[in-house]
């Protein structure tokens, strides 16, 4: 009988400082179970010395096998391509920066032997993080569980189990602009909760800044939601209603009493609030005309440098 494989897929950004604790971390914890593994790290256009890391271990540890991407194309590409490449039928996405703690490999693996096609790693300890980044988290999945059609669990991340099955329906999704959180839960499948406490950074630094957050969380909403678009219709409706009153009171008030002087304070404050409304709204307009642009495109979600750590089937497959 084949011993099933599990596949750690690990993206990575500047991460040379980490990786050997990590990857000490991952052998140990895969060496207790009974399971043959693969360690698959996606290297993300890293600019330290990430890739030369990744390479030495590999020539020392047959687990492990690197992809190397042309250039930076962010986590949910790299993660794209690490799930597109992996072998196993049982397949774990984790980052290397050890603040998802490995050890629940094994009660994954123990819930996916219960029949459960998905295991998630809920976080219900962040402490390890800075009180800003807590609330717009919690104010994150608040509002887009509110608005989306599809719910994100609260404070789920990528680090999950899932089985060839699930990544071969996420595989059905042609999308260019991916949002892995949501995407995860779209496919669906029978799904099971690992709780846990979040730990600090192993070391060095977070690439995601408040900015690129910004764009993440407005990438999240985006890709699920139309809620904002019909938002503007609802206001529209509401003012448009108002203004009619209003001005029925205005006719009104003129056929029975004659005209007043008009405000010119209250005209201009009316015409620039309008204003704002309108740029507001097609701004709105335009995250979404801005994503329907890029998936016309229908460029690759990624593509692979070629380099000697290819397996064949990397070598034929060079982008998706």
């Amino acid at each position: 009988m084949t011993q099933t494989v599990i596949s750690i897929v690990c993206p990575c950004f500047n991460e040379q400082e980490v990786i050997h604790t990590f990857t000490d971390k991952i052998t140990g914890i895969m060496s207790a179970t009974d399971f043959s593994y693969e360690l698959l790290f996606v290297n993300d256009g890293s600019k330290d010395n990430t890739l030369s890391v990744l390479h030495e271990l590999a020539a020392k540890n047959t687990h492990i096998r690197v992809l190397n991407l042309s250039r930076n194309f962010g986590k949910e590409a790299a993660l794209t391509a690490g799930l597109d490449h992996a072998k196993g039928e049982v397949i774990i996405p984790i980052d290397a920066d050890l603040q998802d703690p490995p050890e629940l490999i094994h009660d994954f693996l123990r819930e996916w032997q219960k029949g459960y096609d998905v295991v998630v790693a809920k976080r219900i300890d962040r402490s390890s993080d800075t009180l800003a980044k807590k609330i717009t988290a919690s104010l994150f999945y608040k509002f887009h569980n509110s608005i989306a059609d599809v719910e994100i669990p609260d404070n789920v991340g990528d680090f999950r189990l899932i089985t060839r099955r699930v990544v071969q329906a996420i595989q059905l999704l042609p999308e260019n602009q991916r949002f892995m959180k949501g995407i995860f839960s779209w496919v669906g499948f029978k799904t099971s909760v690992v709780e846990y406490a979040r730990q600090p950074r192993a070391a060095g630094e977070s690439s995601f800044n408040g900015w690129r957050l910004w764009n993440f969380a407005l990438e999240g909403i985006t890709s699920f939601s139309t809620a904002p678009l019909r938002v503007w219709l609802y206001l529209g409706v509401f003012i448009s209603t108002i203004a009619f009153v209003f001005g029925s009171a205005i006719i009104l008030k003129t056929l029975m009493f004659g005209v007043d002087l008009p405000g010119y304070a209250s005209l201009l404050t009316i015409v620039l609030f309008f204003g704002g409304m309108q740029l507001i709204g097609l701004g709105v307009m335009g995250e979404y005309i801005g994503r329907l642009y890029m998936e016309s495109k229908r460029r690759p979600v990624y593509i692979l440098e070629n380099d000697s750590a290819a397996t064949d089937t990397e070598n034929n497959n060079n982008d998706k």
